[in-house]
Formats: C-alpha cells, structure tokens, sequence
C-alpha cells in the first residue's frame, strides 16, 4: 500500500472542497489560530511517516489528552474505575451538567468532561506530579520529546473553567469526587493545553493499533483486553454527540478534539492524525473527519 500517495490524495481533496467551520473561541486563546491550516500524517506499524500539509504544525489537543490519561490510570483502578464512570454514548454535548445530574452524578463516558474529571481525579489520587506524569508517558509513547504545554492556552482555560467547575461540584455532592476540586481543574486544564503536531499526535496513538504494545516505548502500555476497551470506547463516545455518525461513515476509534485535532486507528494497520482548526456544530473539525471519512474510504479496509 503506497499510504503516502494516498494521504496527499486525500489531502489535495478536501483542500478543494472549500469547507467552512467556525474555530473555537470560547477559550480566547484557541481563537488565535490560523483558520486555514491543515494536516493529516499517518504512522504504520513499523514506525514509518506519511504526511501532507501542515502536519508538522503544533495545536493544542484539547479532548484527545482524555484518552492519555485514561490509558495512564486504566492498569492501575481496573473494574473500580467503571463503579465511578460507565461506558454508554452520551447523546448531549461534552460538557453539560443537566446530564450529570439526570446520572446521578455517574458520567456517561470518560471522554465527555464529567467523565473526564473523574478520570483526572484519580490521576491526581495515583500520582504526586500527575503534570510531569503525563508529559514523561506522553514522551515514552512517541519515543522522543514529542510534547509540551502551552501556558497562554492553560490560563485561558483555567479563567473560564466555570462550567468545568460546576461539574466537578456536582460529582463532590455525589461522592464521586476525592481530591481538592482547584488542584484536579488545574491538571485537568493542563492536560488539554498540550501542544503537539499530527506526526506525533498518530504516534502517541500507535499502541491502540498494535493490541496495547507501543514500537516506540518498546514495551506493552496496555493489557490486549484493555486495549480493547479503550478501543471500543474511542469507536462509540470519541466524537461527542456525534460518536455515531463518525463510526458510520468512518468505522475506526478514534478522538476528537476541539483544538481541530483528530487522532484514529485501523487495528493491526496504523495511526492517523489529522488537524484543522474550523469546527462544525458539534466540536469536530470539518476537514480532519471528511479527511479521515475519505481515508477509510479509498483504503476499503474496516473493523467489519
């Protein structure tokens, strides 16, 4: 298979469909970017690159940080985790707190940000540096030093975190909660601010590819079964609210993030990340979903 001359394909295809988004701005920072920018890379099994645009431009990663941190308290909470958060689509936006309080104060998914607080508050209960825990196994997993925070884009974050912060209220009064709320947000806004570029973005993802052992770190970051399940959860809640129309007309796991990053897998295949800035309603990236919608199509390869 010639992925290269497939990714610049692909590229060259939806550069010329004219798509039209609306970058994120209700973190003012995010709002700085070039609108214009794309890239996609695509990192095989053997560790080699393929890319096209601007794939080697740093953006934040925003969302996609929450498969990160799930992998990194995954081996250690095991079958506990799933008491404090499940594992069903969410159906309504990321963050709204009308669904975590119909839940009882049990998040739907950890990728939608209730559940991803729970998920940071055990990352702060397992680790006493959790911000440096999670750029050393970031820089593992890509194999190099790959990552870094953007402190503008942090500060952004944590001075409009209200929401983020009733959310995290919500699951004290629940008793889903058992660290210091300010000192959780706090990692929780660093994790998102992470900056990296597609080549390195597909790398940090390459181990979902390759039953949970990662070529870079050379050594397995997760149990198969555990892979599995991250896997499955990336395939039915990673794209918000439109988790399944991205698993129908794309068919891998895959995460979204509103920095307009998108990172994916075909098992036993390859990783793929893909980045524009401009947004549809629903969070993702106009270009990085056609991109990888048009990927899977021309490749005729599926999970099915």
């Amino acid at each position: 298979m010639d992925y290269q001359a497939l990714i610049d394909e692909v590229y060259q295809e939806v550069s010329s469909m004219g798509l039209k988004g609306k970058v994120a701005d209700y973190i003012p920072q995010l709002a700085d970017i070039d609108p214009e920018l794309f890239g996609l890379a695509l990192v095989d099994l053997e560790g080699n690159i393929y890319g096209a645009g601007d794939y080697r431009k740093e953006f934040s990663i925003q969302s996609i940080s929450k498969v990160h941190t799930l992998t990194m308290v995954m081996h250690v909470f095991k079958s506990k985790l799933w008491h404090r958060v499940n594992v069903e689509p969410s159906g309504n936006p990321f963050n709204s707190v009308a669904q975590l309080e119909y839940e009882k104060g049990i998040p739907r998914n950890p990728f939608i940000n209730a559940g991803a607080l729970v998920i940071t508050d055990a990352l702060v209960s397992k680790y006493e540096n959790p911000e440096k825990d999670i750029i050393d196994f970031i820089n593992d997993i890509t194999g190099h030093k790959s990552v870094k925070v953007n402190e503008l884009v942090h500060q952004s974050e944590i001075d409009h975190s209200d929401r983020n912060m009733a959310l995290a209220h919500f699951l004290k009064a629940h008793n889903n909660f058992n660290n210091n709320i300010d000192r959780v947000l706090d990692v929780y806004t660093y994790a998102c601010s992470l900056e990296m570029n597609c080549i390195d973005l597909a790398r940090s993802f390459s181990f979902f590819a390759n039953d949970g052992y990662c070529i870079f770190a050379k050594r397995r970051i997760l149990s198969q079964s555990h892979n599995q399940r991250i896997n499955s959860l990336m395939l039915t809640c990673g794209f918000y609210d439109e988790s399944g129309e991205f698993a129908f007309r794309v068919g891998l796991p895959g995460k979204s993030g509103v920095g307009g990053g998108v990172a994916a897998v075909l098992p036993g295949k390859f990783s793929v990340a893909a980045f524009s800035p401009q947004l549809n309603e629903k969070g993702n990236s106009l270009k990085a979903m056609k991109a990888l919608e048009l990927l899977t199509t021309k490749l005729e390869f599926s999970l099915f």
